[in-house]
C-alpha cells in the first residue's frame, strides 16, 4: 500500500467513524440517511466494477466473472434505492440482512484463507459469527421493543468498527516479498 492509499485509508475510516457518531446522535431519524449511504456505495461499487472490467478485466481470464459481479451489484444498489422509500421497518430489515450477509461473507472468507494456511482465520471467522448473531440479535431486540432506534444504534457500532478496521489496516505495515 502506498503513500497515498494510507492516507485514502485512514481518511475514509474517519469519515465512517464520524458518521457513525452522527447518525447515533439522532437515531430514530437515521434509518433513511442510513439505507441511502449503503445504496451509494453499492452504487459507487458496482460502477467501480464496471470501469475496471471495461479498462483492463476484459482482456483478462475470468474477466466476465467482474462484468457479471458488476451487474449483481449494480442491481443490488438499485434495489436498494427502491427499498429506502418504504416504511422504516423494512429498511431496519434490510439493514440487518446486509450486517449478517456481511458476518456471511467474514466466515467465507475465513474457510477459505483455513484451506490456504492462513494463521488468522480464526479471528475473521469468529467475527463474522459475531455479525451474523448481532444481526439476529438486534433484529429480535427491534421486533421486542417495537424501536427502530436499537437497530440504527447496531449499525452504528459496525460502521466504527469498520472504520476502526480500515484505520488500522492502514496504519499496519506491509511485508514485501523480494523475488530473486
Amino acid at each position: 500500500m502506498n503513500r497515498f492509499q494510507r492516507i485514502k485509508e485512514i481518511m475514509f475510516g474517519t469519515v465512517l467513524i464520524a458518521l457513525a457518531i452522527l447518525l447515533a446522535l439522532v437515531p430514530e431519524n437515521s434509518i433513511q440517511p442510513a439505507a441511502f449511504i449503503i445504496s451509494l456505495s453499492l452504487l459507487v461499487y458496482g460502477v467501480r466494477l464496471m470501469w475496471n472490467y471495461y479498462s483492463m478485466a476484459r482482456h483478462m481470464v475470468g474477466g466476465k466473472a467482474t462484468l457479471y459481479q458488476s451487474i449483481i451489484v449494480l442491481d443490488i444498489s438499485l434495489f436498494s434505492f427502491s427499498v429506502t422509500t418504504i416504511s422504516p421497518a423494512a429498511v431496519a430489515i434490510y439493514l440487518m440482512l446486509i450486517f449478517a450477509f456481511s458476518g456471511a461473507i467474514d466466515i467465507l472468507r475465513a474457510l477459505e484463507s483455513m484451506k490456504s494456511g492462513v494463521s488468522t482465520w480464526k479471528v475473521r471467522f469468529i467475527i463474522g459469527c459475531v455479525r451474523i448473531v448481532a444481526a439476529i440479535g438486534l433484529l429480535i431486540a427491534g421486533a421486542f421493543f417495537h424501536s427502530v432506534k436499537i437497530l440504527v444504534i447496531g449499525y452504528c457500532v459496525d460502521l466504527v468498527y469498520t472504520g476502526i478496521v480500515r484505520i488500522v489496516r492502514a496504519v499496519r505495515r506491509t511485508a514485501i516479498i523480494y523475488i530473486q
